[in-house]
């Protein structure tokens, strides 16, 4: 089966796809994965974060805080917290995790500097679903971007963790796997019949090539499951609307034209739609 229907959450839970694995590039470049090795990523991927990078520096609170990162060692944004004066701690799953480094930007540029004197980086190993010895109401913000909470099944428990270690007032941004996504790996897969069925699921799962599972989201659901955590919900917005053709093909032609393409990406993603791969949200913990 390549969708389960169920009105509630499944519990167990699967560690998250590599960047660069073999079954990412396998995938249509349109849909899922048009992933390469994170030493020499491609022209749409180097977009993707430079977008990532943005929207996180958009989300961060304008005062220095206490953030704690959940997104894994696959995310690259981390340092726009640090260097903004936020002290991360960030909390891999394995000892032998080390997060990915800072992305050079194909224009050159490096990421925007603050005034700011730099935060502190901590790195502990934990367990990022259940947030076991982390104590409760301690964190200004948490990120849990990179698609976290599509890794872990049960989103459920871990929205309710990520609720109970943010201070009152404090924020969460995350990124989970959209519908369309799910839709797009399906039909790579010929599972048709589930196919048909997938727009309508309350929960759907869908199996990778490499074995592993992930759960994907409408807005409409996401939205729901962090208000049923007790999470007052700012906005829900695709990661990127810009088709990884049209991306790569621009920057092929005008490689500088990679900030334009972020600012041309973050106006887009306003419109709140259904359209992109992943899907950004930001919520924040009642006062």
């Amino acid at each position: 089966m390549c969708v389960r229907l169920t009105g509630s959450a499944p519990q167990p839970a699967t560690s998250p796809l590599p960047a660069d694995s073999p079954a990412d590039r396998s995938i249509s470049r349109l849909t899922a994965s048009h992933l390469v090795t994170a030493g020499s990523p491609s022209a749409y991927w180097r977009f993707y974060w430079a977008v990532a990078a943005a929207q996180l520096s958009r989300w961060l609170p304008r005062e220095p805080g206490r953030l704690l990162d959940l997104s894994g060692p696959g995310y690259r944004a981390t340092s726009r917290a640090v260097a903004a004066g936020h002290d991360v701690l960030v909390l891999l799953p394995t000892a032998d995790s080390t997060p990915k480094r800072t992305l050079s930007l194909v224009n050159g540029h490096a990421p925007v500097r603050s005034e700011r004197r730099p935060g502190r980086l901590s790195q502990v190993v934990g367990d990022t679903a259940l947030l076991s010895g982390v104590a409760s109401a301690v964190f200004d913000g948490v990120i849990a971007d990179n698609r976290m909470l599509s890794h872990q099944l049960a989103t459920e428990a871990c929205l309710a963790e990520i609720a109970r270690v943010l201070r009152p007032g404090g924020r969460v941004l995350l990124c989970v796997d959209s519908v369309v996504l799910g839709m797009s790996v399906l039909a790579e897969q010929d599972c048709w019949p589930e196919l048909s069925y997938a727009p309508n699921a309350d929960v759907l799962l869908v199996p990778w090539p490499d074995g592993t599972i992930t759960r994907c989201f409408t807005s409409e659901q996401l939205r729901e499951l962090l208000t049923e955590a007790g999470l007052d919900v700012e906005w829900i917005r695709p990661r990127t609307v810009l088709s990884a053709s049209t991306v790569e093909k621009v920057l092929a032609e005008r490689p500088r034209a990679l900030n334009r393409l972020v600012e041309m990406e973050l106006k887009a993603a306003e419109s709140g739609e259904d359209v992109s791969m992943h899907l950004v949200a930001s919520a924040r913990k009642p006062e």
